[in-house]
């Protein structure tokens, strides 16, 4: 069966996670200026892109290479069309990261934002431990007792997420990154409206 993240709609995805009682979009857009700059690299790779948020923030005197990752092709084409300025800088690279023999080029930085709760622990360190970046800054969503999807209209567009779902836990995650040889180096919260809160963690 098809990968569910291949059936949402770019405009549903976005237009629910930019509600004013989700506030996911513009809090992750925030939270990703610091992850870009946090610290001295110049090439950077986003696993799971969705439509480029945060890409606005790419300086090309700094950051010399962009790879985009989705296994939805047509969130990639929108990265395209809407950073066009960032050039031959951003690379699409469509491809489903749940493929075990599936090898990420090296970067400096690995970004993944709201990604392992869709891919797992065990798949996150094989793409790590596979590419070898000096830095990993990771943001994840703890859940309130209402479920990992906040209420929204947009809500049947993410009816079979939970297919694919893993519940998420700072010290699991942690544990994970350790057994390939990365340490704890910083980590901020980060309170949504819906009583959910995003959890960056970086690794080096």
């Amino acid at each position: 069966m098809n990968n569910p993240w291949t059936e949402i709609k770019l405009d549903d995805y976005e237009n629910h996670m930019q509600l004013q009682s989700v506030f996911q979009l513009q809090a992750m857009n925030s939270l990703m200026y610091d992850q870009i700059y946090h610290y001295p690299v110049s090439s950077v790779m986003i696993l799971g892109i969705a439509g480029g948020n945060g890409l606005n923030h790419i300086n090309t005197n700094k950051i010399k290479k962009v790879f985009g990752v989705d296994i939805n092709k047509n969130y990639l084409d929108m990265c395209v069309e809407r950073y066009s300025a960032l050039g031959d800088i951003f690379q699409p690279i469509n491809v489903d990261l749940t493929n075990p023999k599936l090898i990420l080029p090296q970067t400096d930085l690995v970004i993944a934002n709201l990604l392992l709760e869709y891919i797992g622990y065990d798949c996150f360190q094989r793409l790590i431990k596979g590419s070898m970046p000096k830095y990993v800054s990771c943001v994840i969503q703890i859940n309130d007792d209402n479920g990992f999807i906040s209420d929204s209209p947009y809500l049947k567009a993410f009816d079979r997420l939970s297919e694919v779902h893993h519940q998420m836990d700072t010290t699991a995650l942690s544990n994970t990154m350790k057994g390939i040889g990365y340490d704890l180096s910083y980590t901020i919260e980060k309170h949504l409206p819906n009583g959910k809160k995003l959890v960056r963690l970086d690794y080096k």
